[in-house]
């Protein structure tokens, strides 16, 4: 029986010729093997599968192929034929992430002071040595600090910032990039082709996309394609299996906020919505195409779409101001950090559509609200505490059938722990006489008996009418969120604000001046 490796080990390259997009690391490995300017320790950065570990066995190829110090290994020898295989003596490979003991570290630098059985160097390649243990990082620094000149260390991880500084120093550095995309697709497509394996453009094209700079999740990719193919890879098999968000649903999105149109805009968001798509794909990919539309706006030469697409992102770059994309930009990141935040995924969602449309000049926070039945949006010119609207006023709202709990809370009197519990309840239904509430999970233990009983004596008190009140668990907009939301929306737009300064954007662009958003503090 035969089998059939993955694309990623079947294809990983065995000479820096055949590396794609790191040219800049590749150079300056070549320029010091053929100086024969050798260090005791390489440090290889970035994020999974750029080729970090790729570029270390090629490197450990380089150093003992038979031919010589070379850059251009003969990949026929002994040598490098055995550290293709992963079987060479001389080569320990060592994941920091499940060895990452005192112990593990000393056994590995105890075998060092030997000299090499066949090759010229003896090599450690230590994959995501950030894992270490202190007392092993440690103890590698000893060694690190007097080298024997027949030991290399070559040290790889995605996360640099948590290596001593004291290793750090002692190691030449090379931060590998992610792979453009076109790269990728370019790869993908000569791999297909040696593998006699037919494809649509539009599904190379995706695949690449998803990848996300990774060639090795981009080949990951492709196998399950393959897998899932009837002999061809097709685009609209790609889209189904990776989930992915048809993008005429961002492009919409994108022209309902560019003509003001809320309506459309929550339309196209209840379409999503019944199809389950995913929210954070959805934000992700929102991102990556507002980056495109400042591309087609600022370095249009810069953009890999052509034809229809093309079009479409110059259209869009034309009709959105530069400062709208780079805020609309920032608040489809910031959502996606806030989705596991929020109710549930599609109002976390919503929300950021919401904000993108609020902060357009000329637009009304309260526009761009769905309708809610009888429960009316937060309204940006809320009564302040300290000067509450007169409850005759309220009370005669609230008859009317216009009830605003998050301003009615705020003026119901309470203290203490009812005051809690009524700042982190949320008014999911008024009618017949009937209020009922809900209360989030996380704030359960609020549901005291005593502290309900005071909450509905205030609120009936408040109305000057008997209410039936009741509690339950579950999910809502409590007056809590809404304060959240309001303070970081004002966060944001100060933000905003201050990066669209003249004065701050020539700090920037001028004297590489980095703003500190933490520092800034809305009005």
């Amino acid at each position: 029986m035969t089998t059939t490796r993955v694309l990623a080990r079947k294809w990983r390259p065995k000479s820096f010729a055949e590396l794609t997009g790191q040219e800049h690391v590749v150079r300056a490995l070549t320029n010091a093997l053929v100086q024969k300017r050798l260090h005791h320790a390489y440090l290889f950065t970035g994020t999974r599968g750029v080729g970090k570990t790729t570029v270390a066995r090629i490197l450990a190829k380089a150093l003992n192929c038979e031919t010589g110090i070379t850059p251009e290994p003969c990949g026929v020898c002994s040598a490098c034929v055995e550290i293709d295989g992963g079987r060479y003596v001389d080569l320990l490979e060592l994941d920091a992430a499940s060895n990452t003991g005192i112990d593990n570290m000393r056994e590995v630098l105890d075998n060092a002071q030997y000299l090499p059985t066949s090759g010229r160097f003896k090599v450690y390649i230590i994959d995501e040595v950030h894992m270490l243990s202190t007392k092993a990082f440690n103890s590698m620094l000893k060694t690190l600090a007097e080298p024997p000149e027949h030991v290399k260390f070559i040290l790889a991880t995605t996360d640099p910032q948590k290596i001593p500084v004291t290793v750090l120093s002692r190691c030449l550095q090379f931060n590998l990039k992610q792979i453009p995309e076109s790269l990728i697709g370019q790869h993908l497509e000569k791999i297909l082709q040696a593998e006699e394996i037919a494809a649509e453009p539009g599904a190379i094209h995706r695949i690449a996309r998803a990848a996300h700079g990774s060639m090795r999740d981009a080949l990951s990719l492709m196998d399950q394609a393959i897998a899932y193919s009837g002999g061809k890879v097709e685009e609209e098999m790609v889209r189904n299996m990776l989930g992915a968000i048809d993008q005429e649903y961002l492009y919409s999105i994108l022209d309902a906020l560019a003509d003001r149109d809320g309506e459309r805009l929550f339309a196209i968001a209840q379409s999503m919505e019944a199809r389950s798509l995913e929210y954070d794909a959805a934000l992700q990919d929102l991102a990556s195409l507002l980056h495109r539309v400042a591309l087609a706006r600022i370095v249009p030469a810069a953009l890999d779409e052509e034809g229809e697409e093309r079009e479409k992102l110059v259209s869009l770059a034309a009709r959105i101001s530069p400062e709208d994309v780079q805020l609309f930009y920032q608040f489809a990141i910031r959502g996606r950090e806030e989705l596991e935040l929020a109710p549930d995924e599609y109002a976390g969602f919503s929300m950021t559509l919401l904000r993108m449309l609020a902060f357009l000049p000329g637009m009304e926070a309260t526009q761009a609200a769905p309708p809610s039945g009888n429960l009316e949006a937060p309204k940006r010119s809320e009564p302040s505490p300290k000067a509450p609207a007169p409850k005759q006023e309220m009370r005669k709202a609230a008859d009317s059938g216009e009830f605003d709990w998050v301003s009615v809370s705020a003026n119901l009197g309470l203290s203490g722990m009812a005051k809690m519990l009524a700042h982190h309840c949320a008014l999911t239904s008024f009618e017949n006489g009937k209020m009922e509430f809900s209360v989030p999970p996380a704030h359960r233990h609020l549901l005291d008996r005593s502290y309900q009983d005071r909450v509905k004596a205030s609120i009936l008190e408040y109305l000057g009418r008997p209410v039936e009140v009741s509690f339950s668990v579950g999910e809502g907009i409590t007056p809590a969120k809404v304060e959240v939301d309001q303070k970081e929306a004002r966060q944001m737009e100060a933000v905003a604000s201050i990066e669209q300064d003249p004065g701050v954007r020539r700090l920037v662009e001028n004297y590489d001046a980095k703003l500190i958003e933490s520092s800034i503090k809305p009005i």
